[in-house]
């Protein structure tokens, strides 16, 4: 059983950063995609940053330049470092384990429970 755990979310100011962490455990974690996605009230779950396997990684337009993710297969943890956080962020925050490497949320078997970050102006 695959389980994911976020953490790292909280209140920031505009402008200010935050690092999410996500640690995966039952599965060999290194042949697998890892994303990030986001979800505000009353909208759709949209992806936010993902990364294969072999460590290529793909950005919404939303965040490039302010997002970075990375992954550390030895920890079997991802990242998501968030800097210049715009309150248009301001979203729960989930990770998810796929097969393929892809944005959308639909290629995705597992997710974690979610972290919520709040950006206020």
């Amino acid at each position: 059983q695959v389980q994911l755990v976020e953490s790292g979310g909280g209140l920031v100011q505009a402008g200010g950063s935050l690092r999410l962490s996500c640690a995966a455990s039952g599965r060999t974690f290194s042949s697998y995609a890892m994303g990030w996605f986001r979800q505000a009230p009353g909208k759709e779950r949209e992806l936010v940053a993902t990364i294969s396997g072999g460590g290529r990684e793909y950005y919404a337009d939303s965040v490039k330049g302010r997002f970075t993710i990375s992954r550390d297969n030895a920890k079997n943890t991802v990242y998501l470092q968030m800097n210049s956080l715009k309150p248009e962020d301001t979203a729960l925050y989930y990770c998810a384990l796929g097969q393929l490497f892809s944005a959308w949320p639909r290629e995705y078997d597992y997710w974690g429970q979610g972290t919520q970050v709040t950006v206020s102006s």
